[in-house]
């Protein structure tokens, strides 16, 4: 059995192995790689890696596999009502003719996922904003943090930006309420972080500049700002050091686990860029569930 697809504009930048799950079903990445060494999933024709980043009118094909392939089965994409479209139209902060700026909420993804239907590229698909024109992801935040994200109107600006967002030229500022005091008040967090492609161990350098805002005995408001961009950086730097993200279910200290919070901490508050010599700069306001944490902790913020 042989069968090809092609990649479409919602699908640009997304992991190889990512793709299969979210089209193909709930395929174990110890299956992908396998099929991936032998041949069986060929991309362009060639074998590649699943760690690769789709681009528009990739082809993607299927050969004989180890598993059920079920390619009858549709993906069923998330339709949003009206009173959600409305709900994310309001949170946008900048409106061009070619991106937005949003002040992206916490529990939203910003594309759909076999563990998450509800996500922004399907509801700006069907708002007023994209009318004739297709939303582009050209970065990406976690499900649960909140706070500023770009969303290119076409694929020339969502090239530019991803080009942009690759060479380092976009820079990001976040602010996170950690667990406990942090001893330095500024510096430098550089840790070689682990992920897995299948069962291979892949170390990949971080750097992120961090500055204390406030802080006591109990927890510590930070300002940090990324210099490189991997998978959940911010989140595991912090938990490396001892001192992870409030909120953080997944990366945690054992001592801090009851302090647990339904909200992660943590909030991409600026976002600056510069395209033909002009500079472009974006903040996003802190979210209700942020402030009220500020409080509690009592911790001291300004820039409201």
């Amino acid at each position: 059995m042989k069968k090809s697809f092609k990649v479409d504009k919602v699908s640009i930048g997304i992991r190889f192995d990512r793709w299969i799950r979210n089209n193909i079903g709930k395929v174990p990445q110890s299956l992908i790689e396998k099929d991936l060494r032998k041949g069986n999933i060929k991309l362009n024709k060639k074998k590649t890696k699943s760690s690769t980043k789709l681009k528009l009118n990739d082809e993607i094909t299927f050969f004989d596999l180890n598993y059920k392939l079920d390619l009858s089965k549709k993906k069923r994409k998330f339709i949003p009502s009206g009173e959600i479209i409305k709900e994310s139209e309001e949170q946008i902060i900048d409106n061009n003719e070619n991106f937005v700026v949003i002040n992206k909420q916490s529990g939203i993804s910003v594309q759909g996922g076999t563990k998450s239907k509800k996500n922004l590229i399907d509801i700006f698909t069907n708002s007023k904003i994209f009318k004739n024109q297709k939303p582009y992801p050209v970065h990406r935040l976690d499900k649960a943090t909140s706070g500023v994200l770009i969303i290119a109107k076409n694929r020339e600006t969502a090239k530019l930006l991803t080009s942009l967002f690759r060479i380092r030229k976009i820079h990001k500022t976040y602010l996170a309420i950690s667990n406990g005091e942090i001893e330095k008040n500024d510096g430098e967090l550089n840790h070689d972080l682990i992920r897995y492609e299948g069962k291979k161990k892949v170390l990949e350098n971080a750097k992120t500049f961090f500055k204390i805002l406030d802080k006591n005995l109990n927890c510590s408001l930070i300002q940090l700002k990324p210099i490189t961009g991997r998978k959940h950086q911010i989140r595991k730097q912090l938990y490396y050091i001892g001192h992870c993200v409030l909120g953080d279910d997944k990366y945690h200290n054992t001592i801090y686990k009851r302090n647990i919070n339904n909200e992660l901490m943590l909030h991409s508050h600026q976002i600056r860029f510069m395209i033909n010599k002009k500079k472009y700069s974006y903040k996003a306001l802190l979210p209700e569930h942020f402030k009220k944490m500020l409080k509690i902790k009592r911790l001291k913020f300004s820039n409201f």
